[in-house]
């Protein structure tokens, strides 16, 4: 007999004390076991590219849905060695109980297709994962799980009317049908005039949501976002902390700049003239690329290396500040991400005098400033089954942060 989702025999992602499917500890003892390495102080940049290398690896979209629906469904032994055809008739059968269409749009493909590119891709779109949660029937912490954990994306946006819908019908536990509902209803009211709902921070916005309990007023609410005077700003929260941490970094770099010039004046005692004195406003995106990227290689026209020449280009593609990079994000070209701020925030840390002999107290502010600005923009904590992120957590118990991040970077590109 086919086994069914019981969602009511295991919580939500629960504390197994299953190696093999608790993601997290395994990474944690990874983590752990290699900073407490004796060589780790003396090797760090070293140690970390190897562990890196050779002991991290990054966990595929699949993997986090295999593991659920194992979970869910009250398995047993190892969640590997289950047959993906098992996973997929749980799939459609619960999208079936759940009156659940295989997609959002019209297509060809069936759902016993479509379940197995599920249970088998790297990673899969934002859509994929509202959808899962309604055939799924999982509620909005399942949820908000696999977009910050299984996505390695920002949570529930507060920003855009729909995903505050899906929100509200996961905590709710409404169907996919009543999904329809509330978005017909939404696309038909009339706008809210001068609701300013798109000029307040996330936070505010998701506790507003957040306390409302009825269909009815959060339709009202809604009608905020359709105001015509405002457009949407979907990252406004994330987009001020960047600004934010930005500057901070653009005046630490002019401060590298005026010591710079202040030694090659103290051992040019003959040189005449005054030096120049920098300030944040005369560092550019490129001087930001020459600090944060010191460890990549140029070529020949001045630019970074290819990304696909680093050893570790499957766990950095799309983390290293180029140049180009910062000026589109100041351009609101693209989207500030979760890793622009732990990247720009990792930076400020390794230069804090503060913590020059005390790694571990480092190590402790960083995580907790770090999480408090993923918070407040609804990205999720740091989450060390990341390798990214665990090699931000591992440079910042280095003696020499900056230099250690820079040594992997470079490492990464090295031809032996």
């Amino acid at each position: 007999m086919r086994q069914q989702l019981d969602f009511r025999a295991i919580d939500q992602f629960s504390q197994t004390v299953i190696d093999s499917i608790d993601f997290t500890k395994r990474s944690e003892d990874i983590f752990y076991d290699t900073v407490d390495l004796e060589e780790f102080q003396n090797k760090d940049a070293e140690t970390i590219f190897n562990c890196l290398k050779s002991e991290i690896r990054l966990i595929p979209f699949g993997d986090y849905l295999k593991r659920y629906i194992y979970l869910k469904a009250g398995m047993t032994g190892d969640y590997r060695a289950v047959d993906v055809r098992e996973y997929q008739h749980i799939v459609i059968d619960s999208f079936a109980e759940n009156s659940t269409p295989k997609s959002f749009a019209e297509t060809t493909a069936k759902i016993s297709a479509l379940s197995k590119n599920w249970l088998t891709q790297a990673a899969v779109n934002r859509s994929i994962v509202f959808l899962l949660g309604f055939g799924l029937n999982m509620n909005a912490e399942d949820v908000s799980k696999f977009l910050t954990k299984a996505l390695r994306e920002r949570d529930f946006n507060f920003k855009d009317p729909m995903e505050i819908i899906y929100w509200h019908c996961f905590r709710n536990g409404y169907k996919f049908q009543k999904m329809l509902m509330l978005k017909k209803q939404y696309e038909e009211l009339e706008p809210a005039l001068g609701t300013p709902i798109y000029g307040d921070r996330t936070l505010g916005v998701r506790d507003t949501v957040k306390g409302i309990k009825d269909d009815e007023t959060l339709l009202q609410y809604l009608a905020g976002f359709k105001n015509k005077n405002h457009t949407s700003d979907l990252s406004m929260t994330a987009g001020q902390w960047f600004l934010e941490l930005y500057q901070k970094c653009k005046s630490l770099i002019a401060d590298f700049y005026n010591a710079d010039e202040l030694e090659r004046q103290e051992l040019n005692l003959s040189e005449k003239g005054s030096r120049k004195i920098w300030t944040s406003a005369d560092i550019n995106e490129g001087d930001v690329e020459k600090i944060l990227c010191c460890g990549t290689p140029v070529n020949n026209s001045g630019n970074l290396e290819k990304l696909s020449a680093s050893k570790l280009s499957k766990y950095f593609s799309n983390k290293r500040f180029s140049r180009q990079h910062i000026a589109a994000i100041l351009s609101k070209s693209v989207a500030v991400d979760r890793f622009d701020l732990m990247t720009l925030n990792f930076f400020l840390f390794s230069q804090d005098e503060k913590y020059a002999e005390d790694s571990k107290n480092r190590y402790i502010a960083f995580v907790d400033s770090t999480n408090a600005i993923l918070n407040e923009c609804m990205m999720g904590e740091l989450y060390v089954a990341n390798p990214y992120e665990c090699f931000l957590l591992m440079c910042t118990l280095s003696n020499c942060p900056l230099a250690t991040y820079a040594d992997v970077w470079e490492m990464s590109f090295d031809e032996n």
